[in-house]
């Protein structure tokens, strides 16, 4: 028994675009042809608006734009965002096109407002930082204002945390003990052995200070030891067996 020929969909239209007999057409396939590619979804993309959004913060927070000198990391930049707050200050620096919009102070109302735009929403890049300005000077409204913390906890054999020196000592195994240096702006208690709390206003300082701690002894799921930031779990696997 002869088995089915089979042929590929370019075979195909191979095929028919030398039946039409014109050189061009078999070098250009006409578009009924072509293939179609099908979406998974045909609904139309949402993009995310978290520039636009009004940022509302408490009257004990104040904020004010000041001249800031470019800096390697910040070339373009020549203006800043601090905001005060019962915690403290902190600071960033806004791209030039990017304008903040801080509303007058209004007694009767429960709370300040302030916008930000910047100066061609349907460029790319500027709607990226659009969007992140918002964010981060929502995270500094916070810091000042509450603050952050960030709990760690050990779990192993001999685990444990402890202040030398003036630095963060963790005992994690090894044959040495690791002395990691505190940043400036970032508290560290040890209500335990086996328990560190992080707290300040800066958050990205605190939890790249809490990723340094971690990357000594990730989180294993054999085991399940290791340092866990937060409220951080990992799903057991099971050995290998013989």
């Amino acid at each position: 028994m002869w088995a089915a020929a089979r042929t590929s969909p370019a075979a195909a239209i191979a095929s028919a675009c030398r039946a039409s007999g014109s050189p061009a057409a078999a070098a250009r396939p006409s578009s009924s042809l072509l293939l179609t590619h099908r979406t998974f979804s045909s609904s139309a993309p949402t993009f995310s608006m978290v520039g636009r959004r009004l940022l509302k913060y408490p009257h004990e927070v104040t904020m004010r734009i000041e001249p800031y000198i470019p800096t390697p990391s910040f070339p373009r930049s020549t203006t800043q965002i601090t905001v005060t707050g019962p915690r403290g200050t902190l600071s960033m620096p806004l791209q030039p096109f990017v304008s903040l919009d801080i509303a007058a102070v209004d007694p009767q109302a429960p709370k300040r407002h302030v916008s930000v735009a910047v100066a061609d929403p349907a460029d790319r890049k500027q709607r990226a930082v659009w969007g992140t300005t918002r964010a981060l000077l929502e995270n500094m409204v916070e810091g000042v204002h509450e603050g952050y913390m960030v709990p760690l906890r050990f779990n192993g054999v001999g685990y444990r945390a402890l202040f030398e020196e003036g630095k963060l000592s963790l005992k994690l195994g090894y044959s040495h003990p690791i002395l990691l240096d505190i940043p400036e702006g970032v508290e560290v208690a040890i209500p335990a052995p086996t328990r560190v709390v992080l707290q300040g206003n800066d958050l990205q300082n605190i939890t790249q200070f809490a990723a340094s701690i971690r990357k000594w002894r990730p989180p294993e799921p054999y085991n399940q030891k290791g340092i866990f930031v937060g409220d951080e779990t990992i799903t057991k696997k099971e050995g290998k067996k013989r």
